[in-house]
């Protein structure tokens, strides 16, 4: 009777430790911290979810999380998306993360764009949808009447920021963010700042979009802001190099010189007067408000500094702008020929 007792304790405790290792069995056998497991939309089978868990072996026993996701009914509400699977999770544990849709967030951080074709990229780089879906939502008749925009404004309506979403966001969703920020963004008193500037919220992105491009200094966007707002006023072509650059999609060039001046192009605001179609950029809300704050000037022109410290100069005069255009050149002719003299010393000539 003992020795019979003694012989099932030991089955007992035998088993238990077999149950609690498998339990606890380690699911992964990949290098590394982590590996991220994409659960695609439509995934409705036992076969699919287990391919896609052995891929980079991440799972070792395939038949044991079969087991799990029997008992806990994984397969009847497979959720799709992305999911963290960190270096020696056990299986139970992966089941019950994919079991309850335990996704990992999905960072789509936007700095400065330049069109919605390098958005949609963003996009589909990040996401399950691909690029064309998001373009074809983002143009569509529908979208564009419902926010009052074209496809030329359509860029408008992003600020940049950080957007947190899941992997299996469908466009719709990925711009119902982008929408709300916007709105927020554009609360009363920026609309009565621009509208107060004759400007609509719309017409002063497309500004600051060239600010944008313009410089990087922030202590002076609100002057370049204000060298274009008075060219629009008095009636004067924008002659923004930035635009002519947008107009050519060559974002390479340097300098902007008179045969990139003939391009037909409504962004060419050396042959348009006023505001080109729309934003030729994505501007930081900093640049926007610089916009919507640029102090009253009389500046018409401006050039970059001779000292060649990322600053301008600032005119209100014709004269006093060649002044400054002349010691620009001047200095870079001095820079150019140094660099010359240095490369030819170094070749020993």
């Amino acid at each position: 009777m003992k020795k019979a007792f003694l012989v099932t304790l030991v089955v007992m405790l035998a088993g238990a430790a077999i149950a609690a290792y498998f339990f606890n069995a380690r699911t992964t056998s990949f290098e590394g911290k982590k590996k991220f497991v994409y659960i695609p939309t439509g995934t409705n089978s036992k076969e699919a979810v287990l391919d896609v868990l052995k891929k980079d072996s991440v799972l070792r026993q395939p038949w044991l999380f079969n087991l799990f996701a029997d008992r806990l009914d994984y397969w009847k509400q497979i959720k799709p998306g992305k999911y963290e699977v960190p270096a020696g999770m056990n299986t139970f544990q992966l089941v019950r993360k994919l079991r309850s849709g335990q996704q990992t967030p999905v960072n789509l951080v936007i700095n400065k764009i330049r069109t919605g074709k390098q958005l949609a990229q963003m996009v589909g780089n990040k996401f399950e949808c691909d690029s064309a879906a998001f373009l074809e939502t983002m143009y569509s008749r529908e979208f564009l009447s419902a926010h009052g925009l074209d496809s030329a404004t359509a860029i408008s309506l992003v600020i940049p920021d950080t957007y947190t979403y899941y992997w299996n966001s469908d466009p719709a969703t990925i711009f119902s963010k982008l929408v709300k920020r916007h709105k927020d963004f554009w609360n009363e008193e920026r609309k009565a700042k621009a509208a107060a500037k004759g400007l609509t919220p719309t017409q002063v992105y497309t500004v600051a979009s060239i600010v944008e491009e313009e410089t990087n200094n922030r202590a002076e966007k609100g002057n370049v802001a204000s060298v274009y707002l008075n060219r629009i006023k008095i009636g004067m072509p924008l002659q923004a190099d930035p635009t002519v650059k947008f107009a050519l999609q060559d974002f390479t060039l340097k300098r902007i010189y008179q045969k990139h001046l003939t391009v037909s192009s409504p962004y060419n605001t050396y042959r348009v007067k006023g505001l080109p179609p729309g934003p030729i950029c994505t501007p930081s809300s900093i640049t926007i408000d610089e916009v919507l704050n640029a102090p009253e000037t009389k500046y018409i022109y401006f050039v970059a500094s001779s000292q060649f410290n990322g600053t301008h100069v600032f005119a209100a005069d014709y004269p006093t702008h060649l002044k400054y255009a002349k010691e620009y050149q001047k200095a870079l002719d001095s820079l150019f020929l140094k660099r010359q003299q240095k490369a030819d010393t170094s070749l020993g000539k």
